[in-house]
């Protein structure tokens, strides 16, 4: 699994860092995503599939490798 960002469509509301943490932070100045790890390991990946289906605004996309 690979993680990508679209930054533009970020409404900071921190839904991606609630529900994994290893993987996603926000910036401090807006609140906008920041992508942690690109490649989250197979253990991390029900909580990124989580955080992607939460994100108010489909800011995360998931691509199969």
């Amino acid at each position: 699994m690979r993680v990508d960002i679209d930054e533009p469509k970020c409404v900071a509301s921190g839904q991606c860092v609630v529900a994994a943490p290893e993987v996603f932070d926000q910036r401090d100045e807006d609140g906008v995503v920041v992508l942690l790890d690109a490649a989250p390991a197979p253990d991390l990946q029900d909580a990124v599939r989580e955080a992607a289906a939460v994100c108010p605004s489909a800011a995360i996309r998931l691509v199969r490798e």
